[in-house]
């Protein structure tokens, strides 16, 4: 059986995780769930290398939840050495409009020319991930260690 070869592109930094399957750099295919990512992307990984041959894979590496970051880093980069895929990451902010990103209270994550920076807004801000309708290979690149954005507190 002939697979498609595909890109992917994970963001798995809030609810939902999105998933978009790419073909010749274009979504052909979107995946939306509300589930935990240590719970659902391994079972959603399971059926996509069953139907397609993935070649490239992306990840969203914050900023965000410091858990899913580390989960889909952990799950995906394994997954890419494993499988010899190649590994990509961008920010958080690709796939919002670079919109503010909740951190934590009061406080988001802004993306300004030179860093990645909080700033305390007392309204809620909300801005949904979407996924890009192209793959655009130069917008991603190959450091794709985790951002968390603020330290753990301790």
């Amino acid at each position: 059986m002939n697979k498609k070869e595909v890109k992917i592109i994970v963001v798995a930094l809030s609810t939902p995780i999105l998933i978009g399957i790419y073909e010749n750099d274009v979504l052909i295919d979107e995946i939306v769930s509300q589930e935990r990512s240590s719970e659902i992307l391994p079972s959603l990984f399971s059926e996509l290398l069953e139907k397609y041959q993935i070649n490239t894979i992306v990840y969203a590496n914050g900023p965000g939840s410091f858990m899913s970051i580390k989960v889909s880093y952990i799950f995906l980069k394994s997954l890419c050495m494993i499988n010899n895929f190649t590994f990509l990451s961008t920010d958080a902010f690709y796939f919002n409009e670079n919109s503010p990103i909740k951190a934590v209270g009061k406080l988001y994550f802004v993306k300004t020319l030179t860093s990645i920076e909080t700033v305390r807004y007392d309204e809620p801000q909300s801005h949904p991930f979407k996924l890009p309708q192209k793959f655009l290979l130069q917008d991603f690149n190959t450091d794709t260690l985790p951002f968390y954005g603020i330290d753990a507190v301790s």
